[in-house]
This record gives C-alpha cells, sequence and structure tokens, in this order.
C-alpha cells in the first residue's frame, strides 16, 4: 500500500466512535480507485505558529468540519466561548490550589445537587482519583507508596464482565487487582476484607447486566463498598441519575457534553470520598502529580457547568434538528437518496443525527468512498460510513457550526448529484505464494522490537489462523493477492480491558514476508516475517 493510502487509512480512523475507534481497518477505500480526486487537498506546508483562524494550517495541519460527535482524537468538542473567556480571566491572577478546589468544590455541589465535586484532568483522571480514595483514604503514608500495593488492605476493585472497556486502564494504573464478575452470584462471592470499589461502566448494558445496576447497588449497600460509575460521555443530569440510584460517585467529561475544556473531567458523589481524591491528585506530591489540573482548567469546567444548568437544552436540541433538516431538505431532490433524521433518548453522545441511504451499486458510490471524499478534498468534513444493506452515511450534529450544514450540504449535494468516475476493484490475482503454515514475526516499534508469530491457513486468496503476541493470541483473517499479503487481527476491549486492532500489510517473496504494520490508535511500525523453521536436534 502507497504511502498517500496509509495517509487516508490513519485518517479514516478518526472518524469512528468511542467504542468502535479500533475496527478501522477493513472500511477503507484506498485512494486508487479515485480516477480523478478533483480538489484533493495538497501535503500542508509546514511553518511558524500563527494565532488567529488558520493556526493549524500555519504548523501544517489540516482542520475539519466535524459530522462525527465527541470523539477524543477527533478533538473532543467545541468549548463554549463563556468557558473560554472564564479561563482567560483565570489566568490573568494566582491563587492557592487548595483553596480553589474547595471553592469550586462547594460550587459544583451547589449545581449538582452532590455532596461534593472535584475538577479533574480528564474522566479517566477521575477514574483513577476515585480509586485512590478507595483505597488509601487520603492516608498520605499509603498514597506515596503507590502504586506498590504491599501491606494495603484494600487492593481489589470489582467489575462486570459487561463493563470492561479501554478506559478501566485508569483503575487498573493504581496497583489494584480486577476481579471480574458474571453475574450478582458471583458478585456477592467476590465481595470480601480486600474489597475497595465496584465499577460500572454506564449505559444500557451495566442496566440490564447481569449483573444488574440494581443488583449491583443493591449487594454495595448491602456490604459498604463504593460504587464508581463511569458516565464520561453523557449529559449531566441534575439531580443526577447515578447518585439517585446508589451509586457512591459519578465521573464525566468536562470537554464532551459539557463543552468545557478538552482536558477536564469532573468527580461528583460523597463528600469524604471526593475530597480524599483531591488530596491523591495533583499538585500534591506522589502517585497521581502528572494528573495536574491547573487553575484555569478547573475554573473553565466549572463555568461550564454554571453554563450546562443554564442553558435552553429544548433550543439547542431544535437548532440541530433544524441544521439536520437543512441537509435533508437538499439532498431530497437527489434519485435514490433517503434520509431519516435520528434522535437518540440515551445519556450518552446525546445529539440528534442524520442517516443518508442509498443503493451503492445504482449511484456508483458507496458511503465509504463518498467519506474519503470529503476527507481528502476541501473543504475537509468528517462523517461516518456504512456499507452493504445500510450503505451510505451518517452526520452528528453536536460539533457543528452554525453555517456548517449549508457546507456539508452543498458539498454531499455535488458529490451525489455526480458522482466522480471511480475505478472498479480489479479481482484478486492468483496467488504467487502458499502461506500456509508457521511464520516467525519481528516487530519494530518506534523505540523497540516484538517477536510474534503467526499460523496461517490459506484457501486460494483467503487467509485466516492465529496471531500470537508476546502476551496474548487472537484471531486472524487475511487475504492475499498476487505477491500482496494484508493480516489483521483484532482483540475487543472486553477480553482483558483493551482492544487491539492490528493490520499487516506487505510484499511476500519466497519464505519471508516484509510490511508496514498499522495498529490503529497506536500508529505504525514494520514488520518482517519468515517462514518457521524446526530446529533440528
Amino acid at each position: 500500500m502507497s504511502h498517500s493510502e496509509m495517509r487516508v487509512f490513519r485518517q479514516h480512523t478518526r472518524r469512528l466512535t468511542r467504542r468502535d475507534f479500533f475496527k478501522s481497518g477493513s472500511m477503507v477505500v484506498p485512494l486508487a480507485l479515485l480516477s480523478e480526486p478533483a480538489a484533493a487537498a495538497p501535503e500542508p506546508a509546514s511553518g511558524a505558529l500563527r494565532i488567529g483562524p488558520d493556526i493549524y494550517q500555519s504548523i501544517g495541519v489540516r482542520p475539519f468540519i466535524n459530522g462525527t460527535g465527541t470523539l477524543t482524537v477527533n478533538g473532543g468538542s467545541l468549548e463554549l466561548p463563556e468557558v473560554r473567556a472564564a479561563m482567560d480571566a483565570a489566568a490573568q491572577h494566582m491563587v492557592q490550589l487548595d483553596e480553589l478546589m474547595e471553592g469550586v468544590g462547594k460550587r459544583l455541589a451547589e449545581l449538582t445537587g452532590a455532596e461534593w465535586g472535584i475538577v479533574t484532568a480528564g474522566c479517566a483522571a477521575a477514574m483513577t482519583l476515585a480509586t485512590l480514595a478507595c483505597v488509601a483514604g487520603g492516608n498520605p503514608e499509603k498514597h506515596i507508596r503507590l502504586p506498590n500495593m504491599d501491606g494495603l488492605v484494600k487492593d481489589e476493585v470489582i467489575i462486570p464482565k459487561l463493563s470492561r472497556n479501554n478506559y478501566d486502564a485508569a483503575i487498573r494504573a493504581v496497583g489494584v487487582r480486577l476481579l471480574e464478575v458474571n453475574n450478582a452470584q458471583e458478585l456477592e462471592s467476590a465481595i470480601g476484607p480486600r474489597t475497595a470499589m465496584i465499577y460500572i461502566f454506564a449505559g444500557p448494558g451495566a442496566d440490564a447486566g447481569p449483573p444488574s445496576y440494581e443488583e449491583i447497588i443493591r449487594i454495595a449497600r448491602q456490604k459498604n463498598i463504593p460504587v464508581l460509575t463511569d458516565a464520561a460521555a453523557e449529559v449531566l443530569t441534575i439531580p443526577n441519575v447515578h447518585l439517585q440510584r446508589g451509586s457512591t460517585m459519578v465521573a464525566y467529561s468536562g470537554g464532551k457534553q459539557l463543552r468545557g475544556p478538552q482536558c477536564s473531567g469532573l468527580l461528583l458523589g460523597r463528600k469524604d470520598l471526593v475530597t480524599a481524591a483531591w488530596i491523591h491528585s495533583a499538585p500534591h506530591h506522589g502517585f497521581a502529580r502528572n494528573m495536574k489540573v491547573g487553575k484555569e482548567c478547573m475554573i473553565g469546567a466549572l463555568e461550564a457547568v454554571e453554563a450546562w444548568v443554564k442553558r435552553d437544552h429544548k433550543a439547542v436540541w431544535q437548532h440541530w434538528l433544524d441544521q439536520l433538516n437543512h441537509i435533508a431538505k437538499k439532498l431530497s431532490s437527489i434519485p435514490g437518496i433517503t434520509t431519516e433524521v435520528r434522535e437518540p433518548t440515551g445519556l450518552s453522545n446525546r445529539s440528534p443525527g442524520l442517516n443518508i441511504r442509498w443503493d451503492a451499486a445504482k449511484l456508483g458510490i458507496s458511503g465509504r468512498q463518498v467519506s474519503q471524499i470529503l476527507d481528502t478534498t476541501e473543504p475537509r468534513i468528517l462523517v461516518g460510513a456504512s456499507r452493504g444493506a445500510q450503505n451510505g452515511i451518517s452526520i452528528t450534529t453536536f460539533n457543528l457550526k452554525p453555517g456548517d450544514e449549508k457546507i456539508i450540504a452543498d458539498r454531499l449535494s455535488a458529490v451525489l448529484s455526480a458522482p466522480p468516475n471511480l475505478k472498479s476493484e480489479e479481482s484478486p490475482k492468483t496467488p504467487a505464494f502458499e502461506l500456509t503454515g508457521m511464520w516467525d514475526v519481528r516487530i519494530e516499534f518506534r523505540a523497540s522490537t516484538g517477536e510474534h508469530s503467526l499460523s496461517l491457513q490459506q484457501r486460494g486468496n483467503s487467509i485466516e489462523g492465529i496471531h500470537r503476541g508476546e502476551f496474548i493470541a487472537r484471531d486472524l483473517t487475511g487475504t492475499i493477492d498476487g505477491d500482496t499479503v494484508q493480516l489483521r487481527s483484532s482483540l475487543p476491549e472486553r477480553a482483558i480491558g483493551n482492544a487491539l486492532s492490528f493490520t499487516f500489510t506487505g510484499k511476500v517473496e519466497n519464505e519471508s514476508m516484509t510490511g508496514e504494520l498499522d495498529m490503529g490508535e497506536y500508529l505504525k511500525a514494520r514488520w518482517s516475517a519468515k517462514r518457521h523453521r524446526s530446529r533440528q536436534g
């Protein structure tokens, strides 16, 4: 795959949802399919930083209109003007941070109805600090030992299997042992003198269980165990729905629905634990010194909550719907195009969206290809893409500025009314080599090397097998096209709490393979492989 194709692959991964970020490999159409990429964006030149509307372009970075939601890798959300003003005002004066957080905590309690609140360096930091509070309770002698858990009584956190996710790494970082449970009986059995906390990832899965949210809260109360709910991407409910249902603490992102500082988070809940969490946070020395939150961020996050309680949410929702209806109306005259406005009712990532569907064969262009064209031409626009029976694109309004809907509507109308000439995908070439067998793989990471192995079974152009890493194995699928090979392995986040997605692309020559490895959010590496030879005794 060429450099430009790999660049498009990397750009495409930035459009995925928070949970599906790692499933990007097979969803991209190579640039080679576009015979005439009209208005393709030139490679920007890097130079001195210029403060102003072209601040990103001045250092060679292409900004975009974001129709994909609040994914952190795409910038989260746009800070409110009043948040920026509050942060600027806070930056003009000096203040003692313990005194500041005391004032912020009191005001957060007044605004949200929680016993207390603190501002953290993102939601993941809130999760870490809540865990520290349950493990060490504000005791500095315990605090300075962490993450060494030797001698600490509370060193276990219980997590329902359905709550395993990429973000529970923030809890594991403390050094605690995670105990997975699959039902209420296992939860009761897992609780003991070493249990520090129970963690729940908020959402429909956690509500339904097993164990269900109600079962977790009932058992936790009986055993006097704190419960932390991770509600990072949710709207802030007042009174807080999670605290009302019995959770001890709840963590939010400040840079998503609240439109506060992108690097901020909130921890709300029981005052003794939340204030202990602050003791374990920077500026205090020890384990969490790296989770520093400055005076500007504290004030900016507080202002985001102030603005949230005053906002006319119905009017904001109607504005979003008006933006989507403008796009839908513009596209309604194009034969074969259907549109549907979706209005989610859940708490997470709550903003309306627009599904735009068509028959790819009849129109001569797929949703993935439209998404790629919008990404790689000017003005740059990011949208979601789907294929198959649901071929098309999707737009989420949350980060659209006023007027963005007109730009999107005009651009989509131009592309879908007269789709560009696209090269058809060629049938795969006859495999030049037989890859069935064991292969020893060497991966050259940025500052280290790793030894992996591939066990491959080839049937025609298709390949399946097992990819064995340094610590865990996962299934593998792929193809061989002539002497070009592409192999993909993935590990779902609920398997170990973190998702991994590896896409090996390269060339085969006799008994060896070489190429580039795309690791999704962990960027790229080089790889080489040789057919495994059993040692002769």
